[in-house]
């Protein structure tokens, strides 16, 4: 099942259903999250309380909604406080490869590359730990909360002090936390998780930095199960020109951690077991046009692309608001 959330043309948020480009709306329920805490409550999967709430008479036209920017993220919290940003790296095969030949000006600093292949190694090793057992601990960032989000269609700010602002496709996992503090895995959007290559190229421990991005997933939540093998493809078009284009892998097949491994070692921190946040994590990819020798300019546009996610996901580059000046801080 694809779900999305959007708003009517009354401009009220509602959760629907895709089927055959066509939106149902589910009854009782304005957001995901809302019909996610009922599920918990109720003991139901996802797909089994959208069942139990049935569908209201209307119907929208998916294109047009995402036509007029009125597809919203899936899943979102009303405090965008209470929304945590997350992500994984190293995480695909191959990926540590991807990582080494972005940092291919920086080849002296015998560390980063050391470290890196290093992480990575851990995560073939011990990546996939056999039921009941601990594994690898992976690379993990921090990105934000729900207000660096932008919905689908909408424009992928580049801050004035940044260098780079490139894509980076990827899964990602969506959770919210019911009432037991457990996290509950309520399923999985395409993300563009859009990070500053060239800061993080500079050394490998400017990578925290070089995550504080804004970011964007969706624009359909699928249910269940991840398929092992999913194939994507990645594009950046300038003028609407597509200048470069890749095939991206993911799914366990393609990765050196399983996701239960990369849940746990996020999950096992108490601090994100709050009722009620809501948990966007990234995990991770193999493929950037960045390390393809590509860098993004305002104005051009990403598409992320796997078939089982529906419609792909959009943003274009744009300009963000103005530097803060040295000495802003102000002393009480």
């Amino acid at each position: 099942m694809n779900v999305i959330q959007f708003e009517n043309t009354a401009e009220q948020r509602a959760v629907g259903i895709i089927e055959n480009n066509i939106v149902k709306r589910v009854n009782e329920v304005e957001t995901v999250r809302d019909l996610a805490l009922m599920a918990i409550q109720n003991k139901f999967s996802l797909e089994q309380q959208v069942q139990h709430l049935g569908y209201a008479d209307e119907t929208y036209d998916y294109q047009e909604l995402l036509s007029n920017l009125k597809v919203l993220p899936p899943l979102d919290h009303p405090d965008t406080a209470h929304c945590f940003v997350s992500g994984t790296g190293l995480t695909h095969l191959g990926s540590a490869s991807a990582r080494d030949k972005m940092h291919q000006q920086n080849l002296n600093d015998t560390a980063s590359v050391t470290d890196t292949m290093r992480m990575f190694q851990w995560g073939i090793e011990k990546g996939k730990p056999l039921e009941g057992q601990i594994g690898a601990q992976p690379e993990w960032f921090y990105k934000g909360d729900g207000s660096i989000v932008v919905r689908p269609g909408m424009e992928l700010p580049l801050p004035p002090f940044a260098e780079d602002g490139g894509e980076e496709p990827e899964i990602a996992g969506l959770y919210v936390i019911g009432p037991d503090l457990k996290p509950y895995r309520i399923g999985f959007a395409l993300g563009n998780e859009y990070s500053d290559h060239v800061m993080e190229r500079r050394n490998y421990l400017y990578l925290a930095h070089s995550k504080l991005r804004f970011c964007s997933y969706g624009p359909e939540l699928r249910t269940g199960k991840l398929p092992e093998h999913l194939v994507g493809t990645s594009r950046l078009r300038r003028n609407g020109e597509v200048i470069w284009e890749k095939e991206f892998l993911s799914g366990e097949d393609n990765m050196c951690h399983s996701l239960s491994n990369l849940e746990y070692h996020h999950f096992k921190y108490q601090q994100f077991l709050k009722p009620g946040d809501v948990h966007i994590h990234y995990f991770g990819t193999a493929t950037l046009s960045f390390a393809d020798g590509m860098q993004a300019q305002v104005g051009d546009e990403f598409e992320i692309e796997i078939k089982e996610f529906g419609h792909p996901l959009k943003n274009k580059l744009a300009n963000t608001q103005p530097e803060l000046p040295i000495g802003a801080v102000i002393t009480l």
